[in-house]
């Protein structure tokens, strides 16, 4: 295979700028040749935008049977996800879906399943994993620098959304169109982050969502999640839209330093003794051990969604690792089920997440819902919200 042909499925906010730099040959080795969306209107202005060379289709079996592509990029609403990328699959094509991965576990979990048994390339679109500070704090955890992992503090407010945003689609934030609000729509990159790089999942977790707290919304506004670890580890997770001016700072605090990421910058303050070995030796009284404020280099620019597609075509004609292998879309998912059941059930949640019990509780909102699993609404500028 010389040029992987590319299938887009979804034109909205996401998918249409996916297309665009696919159509402009912003991705080395790739071709876009068709595009599926289900609105009609929509369909009708593609054509004169991306031209005669890509096929645009509003009938899902015809354009998965049309043969035009070898591999698809999802980006519809969440609940289409799993179901589009199985059928995928079932093609006999490669995926790369946008975030999130899915609305439950055990929808998603399906999905992985009929990924390994394509035995297709399948990737998410995580593209905070191509962010060089990201990259580097994860070495620095996972190479040891850090030592033990003892806390993780994120709080993410810079979310900020208006009710006109909220209004701009009949599926956004509502459980039937959308499963969830923030966590489900602003939040997977950071809930991804966490775990990936930690590489660690917490043993259980108490959350308190509000529900339309700060806007006339049915899903979370306004989350605090507070999550404990096998090795004794704690983390406090915080995230609104409804807060100006947000802040996005996260704090990770190992027995060898602390590592701060805010702003666009890595601050790095290493122990020149661990903290468990001063407090065995250490007979002062008060005192606390050397510590070093490190310059910590890092290199490479983020190269974010195009990063991601780049790197989803290179894994098909090249065998390239994945940066964001699909499989893993589960982890980050897992944290957010988590903090939806812990607030209906006014209690602590184990991990493993119940999937039956979250998929329970989740119908039941499905059912007094307000919203639609439709795939139309107003299309806005995403540049800069990621």
């Amino acid at each position: 295979m010389e040029n992987v042909r590319l299938g887009v499925i979804g034109a909205g906010n996401m998918g249409g700028a996916h297309a665009r730099y696919l159509l402009n040959g912003e991705i080395n080795g790739a071709i876009l040749t068709a595009v599926l969306d289900s609105s009609e209107e929509r369909a009708e202005a593609l054509k004169k935008e991306l031209g005669s060379n890509v096929q645009i289709f509003t009938d899902e079996d015809s354009f998965f049977e049309s043969g035009l592509f070898d591999a698809v990029l999802i980006a519809t609403p969440h609940y289409f996800h799993s179901p589009l990328a199985i059928k995928a699959f079932d093609h006999q094509l490669h995926v790369l879906c946008e975030k999130p991965a899915g609305v439950y576990t055990k929808q998603v979990r399906e999905m992985n399943e009929a990924a390994e048994r394509s035995g297709k390339v399948f990737s998410m679109m995580y593209n905070q994993r191509t962010n060089p500070l990201y990259q580097k704090l994860r070495n620095l955890i996972l190479t040891g620098e850090l030592g033990e992992i003892r806390r993780v503090n994120w709080l993410i407010t810079n979310w900020y959304r208006s009710q006109s945003y909220y209004d701009s689609g009949g599926w956004r934030a509502t459980w039937e169109g959308e499963g969830g609000g923030v966590l489900i729509n602003q939040c997977p990159h950071q809930l991804d982050l966490w775990q990936w790089m930690t590489g660690m999942m917490p043993k259980r977790m108490r959350a308190f969502c509000y529900f339309g707290k700060h806007r006339d919304i049915e899903v979370e506004d306004d989350v605090t999640a507070f999550a404990e670890y096998d090795n004794g580890a704690t983390a406090v997770f915080v995230t609104t839209t409804g807060e100006a001016p947000g802040t996005n700072r996260l704090e990770i605090a190992g027995s060898r330093g602390k590592v701060v990421v805010e702003n666009g910058k890595l601050d790095y303050w290493r122990l020149r003794v661990s903290e468990p070995e001063f407090n065995r030796e250490y007979k002062g009284g008060f005192g606390a051990p050397e510590c070093w404020k490190v310059e910590v280099p890092i290199e490479g620019k983020e190269t974010a969604h195009r990063g991601i597609t780049q790197n989803f075509v290179d894994a098909i004609l090249e065998g390239t690792p994945l940066i964001a292998p699909g499989i893993e879309g589960i982890k980050g998912l897992e944290l957010s089920n988590a903090m939806h059941l812990s607030t209906w059930l006014d209690d602590w949640v184990e991990f493993p997440v119940n999937e039956d019990l979250y998929l329970k509780h989740l119908q039941e909102k499905e059912a007094q819902s307000t919203g639609k699993k439709d795939k139309n609404s107003v299309v806005l500028d995403v540049g800069g919200t990621y």
